[in-house]
Formats: structure tokens, sequence, C-alpha cells
């Protein structure tokens, strides 16, 4: 038998992250996505407990705030991204306003740290977002274009090439004939 399954990526880190504070008998607060507040002082050998345990899944503390400000501006891209009405919002505008901080200046910084700029991650992000949509197949590429704030499907198509190396018909064929050979 063969299933999909449509995960909410948001909620599984969530709930992996909420699943060893608990066994670590840690105190937290949730204050948003990838943020948290540790309720009582715990000591070194219990924090580094927890980074060991969250490690093996791509989970890291970050403690310079060069690099808790990237992870901020990570986290809003991959929420704006994941957005119903994303179309709505011009990145930099909703960077600036969810961050508090000049676009200008977040862009500094993630450049600083990343060695990359924020328009490139906003493209990976939303590529991968596209593959997802792709995988799910319960939108065609226009709806998907214009989910994802592309001007056309061309748009798209030529930043999913340029990340990927195929075009998304391409990979929709791929992911077609994957299906037909678990049957």
């Amino acid at each position: 038998m063969k299933l999909f399954i449509k995960f909410d990526i948001n909620t599984i880190c969530s709930l992996y992250l909420k699943q060893n504070l608990e066994q670590n008998n840690i105190n937290f607060t949730s204050l948003g996505f990838g943020e948290i507040e540790i309720d009582d002082n715990i000591d070194a050998d219990a924090l580094e407990t927890l980074k060991n345990n969250l490690s093996p899944c791509g989970f890291e503390v970050v403690e310079n705030q060069k690099s808790v400000l990237v992870q901020k501006i990570k986290d809003a891209i991959i929420e704006l991204v994941f957005m119903e009405d994303s179309n709505n919002y011009k990145s930099s505008v909703f960077l600036a306003e969810k961050l508090n901080h000049s676009y200008g200046y977040l862009s500094n910084v993630f450049s600083e740290v990343t060695y990359s700029s924020i328009e490139n991650f906003i493209i990976l992000q939303k590529i991968e977002r596209a593959k997802q949509l792709i995988i799910i197949n319960e939108m065609s590429l226009t709806e998907i274009a214009f989910l994802l704030n592309y001007s056309s499907v061309a748009h798209l198509s030529t930043q999913f090439k340029n990340t990927t190396g195929i075009t998304p018909s391409a990979f929709q064929r791929i992911i077609k004939k994957r299906r037909e050979n678990l049957k």
C-alpha cells in the first residue's frame, strides 16, 4: 500500500523540540517558532545534553546575537513562504516590520553571517515549497506560481531550473513516474 503524506514542517519541529525539552525535564515557554525561554536555570551539563539530543535532527542552539537575528530572518522567510496569502506581502517590508529593523540592516547582517543574500534564501525556500506543492499534486504550476508570488509560470520555471537543474514540469514527470513505479 502506498500513502502520500502531507505535513507541516513548523508543527513537526515544534513537537520535536517540545518532546526533547520535556524528556530533559526543562520547563520552558514557547515565544514563537524557533524561540523558547527556559523558565528555570539549567546547568551547563543539562544544556549540553539538550544540544546533543537536538543535533541529530538539525536543531542547533544559537547563542551569537547576529546568528540569532539571522535565524529569526530565516524563520520569518519560511513563515512568509508558507503563508496562504504571501503574495499580499513584499518580502522586504514583511521582514522589516516583523523584525523591527530596516531591511538594509537585516540584509547586511544576513550576508555577513551566511555569505549569501536574503533574496537567495527566499528563492531556495520558494523552490522547496514549490517542490512540496508539486509532490502533493493538488495545484497546477500556474496556481503554484501565483501562491508563491511569481509574476508568471515562466519566472517560477527559470528559478526552479536554476536552483534544481530541472524544470518544474520535468520534476512533475519524475514524481509521476516514481508513483507509477511504486504501484
